[in-house]
């Protein structure tokens, strides 16, 4: 495939109230964008996004909904049709994350969790698939994460849900291959975004660990989320399959290549010995 200009084209991003969603819409208004369809289930977020890409020049719709409603997700392809009259970029990018041992969390917080992450990225694609085929060259950037190339404690469901969404773009790229369809799938590391702060505790989880996470969480979410919208707009303006945005995310998938079991205990090593 050849390259992918920005400049002209109308993108549909969900997860685009803050973090790296409201960053990839900003930098995407910088390098032209037409049009964003702004999906968030929180407004007043998703509003300040729109109003700072709407100043930047973009068009803009918003479109708030619960990522995990399906009839929601399949009533979104027609709006975004009748306002911005197509979409070639599709970022598949809400998310959460839920803290606890698999054995704490409750199969609802699992699934809870899985609805969001998995199937959300899966329902985005299967609507907008007639309405990318339609364009005469689109993108998907599915945001899967460093703990979708390893597995960590206390993250059994958040590392599930994006070694799933690993797994799919993977697939899905070799059905598309001979059409005008990419699929870029990105593992951000540490960047530094709300989503731990925001996380669902599992419900047996004892206060003490909580907040051992979110302090450990702080120390490594550094990456300023407009310099990971940065590597990832330019990894899928070259049409990359793959991005790791960080060195962490390298550091992991290195590891995850040369010692795929343990590969957290071995990272955890290294971390050591850097200390």
């Amino acid at each position: 495939m050849n390259g992918f200009d920005f400049r002209g084209k109308n993108a549909v991003i969900t997860g685009a109230g803050s973090g790296i969603g409201r960053s990839l819409a900003l930098e995407l208004t910088a390098r032209g964008i037409n049009g964003l369809a702004l999906c968030d289930i929180r407004e007043h977020l998703v509003e300040a996004t729109a109003e700072e890409a709407r100043a930047g020049g973009a068009k803009v719709s918003i479109h708030v909904f619960d990522i995990a409603d399906r009839t929601e997700i399949e009533m979104l392809p027609e709006a975004v049709e009748v306002f911005h009259g197509g979409a070639d970029i599709l970022i598949n990018n809400a998310g959460v994350t839920l803290a606890g041992r698999f054995e704490a969390c409750t199969l609802d917080e699992f699934e809870w969790l899985l609805t969001i992450n998995l199937l959300g990225v899966i329902r985005m694609s299967r609507a907008f698939m007639p309405v990318l085929r339609r364009a005469e060259t689109a993108q998907i950037i599915n945001i899967s994460s460093m703990l979708g190339l390893i597995g960590v404690p206390n993250q059994a469901a958040y590392c599930t849900s994006k070694y799933g969404v690993r797994g799919f773009s993977s697939a899905l790229r070799t059905e598309l291959k001979d059409s005008a369809i990419g699929i870029t799938v990105v593992h951000p590391g540490g960047v530094a975004t709300n989503i731990m702060k925001n996380a669902r505790m599992a419900q047996t989880m004892p206060q003490e660990e909580v907040e051992k996470g979110r302090a450990m969480a702080e120390k490594v979410l550094v990456m300023p989320p407009e310099k990971a919208a940065s590597i990832i707009l330019d990894a899928a303006a070259r049409r990359k399959e793959r991005v790791l945005v960080g060195s962490d995310a390298k550091l992991a998938a290195l590891l995850e290549r040369f010692f795929p079991i343990r590969t957290f205990d071995r990272l955890m090593a290294l971390s050591r010995l850097g200390r």
